[in-house]
């Protein structure tokens, strides 16, 4: 029988696993597969679930997953904050790192100014973007134009140590998930000592990194296999039942599932073209992520400026069939850019229940549009280059399921970009060498912002350079307003001023199909922030 897990208001929810494969590795080792690698576990430079995952099981940071997938303390034993909401303290619990070394809070405030200090991939999380914490943007902004950081500029940042147990954050503004975004890696703590002693190497091996959380990385060969063995040090390890997780690496979905078969495998995500072979197996399942795949137009082409083309893309796009049909693995069209089960608002309703629909399909009113803006722009056709991974599945399945649906139209000509996922992020959108590019974002928190931040004119991830004053102030209203019901209906109106100007162009809402081992329970999955937390595994006999 099919089962269906369905994803609970706060993005959180823990998987019991049912399936046929027993697993190698014997009755305490449970063994991942995934498709994609681990690119280190640095929180300074990590941005994938791969990474997060094997991050998440070496350390813990403040706040942390129960059983349930709630939000519970973790490092931090205590935490209070002010009546205005500006100060957090927390008391730090005794933990060590694998090292033998106590846990410190002076281990969080290095770690949080060496992100932004080494301009790391997630630094915008200090700031405004993210946690508000005092002198983070006046920081962000001088690395961003080049300026080197002193200590003395660090040390402007509002997280301090006040001692070994205590560790004070100031806010610029009151955020009400503060909770929440301390689970994320980015605000993991970093032993300064030895982060210090590795140098480049830090996180790249299992040598150059420390645990304190349930287990330690014993080794990991990239590409392959990683091997994690439980920390009998850990502050909770009366809760960790496995003595090893290993995660399977670079597995193609047919590999993972075949391993599975054959009992290598206790969890194994499947692509849409297993997905028949499976469906009707006790060991299917589907659940929905909370990844938002969807085009993103560069507004420095000028044919992409005409908001008509713009318009024309989104148009011409069946997501309906394309979830329902093709992907068929539990993923659903995607009607605006903040997805479901996200973010619930002060009138008990999701996001996208309060919010309009923004997509649909018309191939009539699609090719009416590319017409009107074939005529703007005094041409008789429009060439636009489609940019996608190979490596990311199922972003080439999505490509080409676009391609089919543009081609369609009269007048335009689409070519195809293959690429790898680092080589799309970090080199062709961050030169501005694309035309469209198939992309995604996971959700880092549980609030419409972490949607609705990217289409910012100065944040990172804006690689399409769309700029809009208004929708900046808009945001900038958004990030200081204290009333709960007003900051709602404010990003309400700055999804629907971005999805009105067709900034980015929302596709679908990634479900995940997968096959899962009827002896093992307890795996919490989380669409938000870290994917998976392995600490409460158990497998039976």
């Amino acid at each position: 029988m099919k089962k269906l897990l369905s994803v609970l208001m706060a993005g959180t929810m823990a998987l019991s696993l049912a399936a046929c494969g027993s697993g190698s590795g014997g009755a305490n080792t449970f063994t991942f597969a995934s498709e994609l690698d681990i690119k280190n576990l640095d929180s300074c430079d990590a941005d994938d679930g791969t990474s997060f995952n094997a991050m998440h099981a070496v350390i813990d940071g403040l706040m942390g997953l129960d059983e349930d997938g709630n939000i519970a303390n973790a490092i931090a034993e205590e935490h209070t904050v002010s009546d205005d909401g500006l100060t957090h303290t927390f008391k730090l619990r005794d933990a060590k790192w694998s090292n033998g070394e106590s846990v410190t809070a002076q281990d969080f405030v290095y770690a949080w100014q060496r992100i932004i200090k080494n301009v790391g991939n997630y630094a915008y999380m200090m700031g405004s973007d993210g946690a508000h914490i005092t002198g983070a943007d006046e920081l962000i902004a001088k690395t961003g134009s080049g300026e080197e950081l002193t200590q003395e500029d660090l040390d402007t940042l509002g997280a301090k140590a006040e001692d070994d147990k205590t560790l004070v954050v100031t806010l610029t503004s009151p955020v009400s998930y503060f909770e929440e975004l301390m689970t994320f890696p980015c605000y993991y703590p970093i032993n300064e000592k030895f982060a210090e002693e590795q140098g480049d190497g830090y996180a790249k091996s299992a040598e150059a990194i420390l645990s304190n959380g349930a287990f330690v990385m014993e080794s990991w060969t990239p590409g392959s296999t990683a091997t994690f063995v439980k920390n009998e040090d850990y502050w909770n390890a009366d809760q960790v039942k496995l003595d090893k997780l290993v995660m399977n690496l670079v597995q193609e979905p047919t590999v993972a599932a075949q391993n599975f078969d054959s009992g290598s495998n206790d969890f194994a995500p499947i692509n849409s073209d297993l997905v028949d072979q499976y469906k009707d197996d006790d060991a299917f399942i589907t659940f929905k992520e909370g990844y938002l795949f969807y085009l993103q137009p560069n507004f420095q082409n000028t044919d992409l400026q005409n908001l008509n083309l713009r318009k024309a893309l989104s148009l011409a796009i069946d997501r309906e069939d394309f979830a329902t049909n093709v992907l068929k693995d539990g993923s659903i069209e995607a009607n605006g850019f903040v997805p479901e089960d996200l973010s619930i608002g002060p009138n008990g309703q999701d996001f996208r229940d309060d919010a309009k629909d923004f997509t649909t399909y018309d191939l009539e009113a699609a090719q009416a549009a590319l017409d009107q803006a074939l005529q703007e722009l005094g041409k008789s056709e429009i060439t636009l280059k489609l940019m996608y991974g190979t490596d990311e599945s199922p972003m080439d399945t999505m490509a080409t399921y676009l391609q089919n649906a543009f081609t369609k139209l009269d007048g335009l000509n689409i070519e195809m970009v293959a690429t790898t996922k680092q080589d799309r992020i970090y080199v062709k959108q961050a030169n501005g060498d694309f035309d469209i590019s198939c992309t995604r974002w996971g959700p880092d928190y549980g609030d419409a912002t972490t949607y609705l931040n990217l289409m910012k004119s100065d944040n990172v991830n804006n690689y399409g350079k769309w700029v809009n004053a208004d929708y900046d102030a808009l945001m900038a209203q958004i990030s200081t307003e204290a009333n709960v019901e007003t900051r709602w209906n404010l990003m309400l109106q700055a999804e629907e001023m971005a999805m009105n100007d067709y900034v980015n162009i929302p596709v679908f809402q990634k479900g995940t199909s997968a096959l899962e081992n009827p002896s093992v329970k307890g795996l919490v999955f989380r669409p938000v922030g870290v994917p998976y937390t392995f600490n409460y595994v158990s497998k039976e006999a």
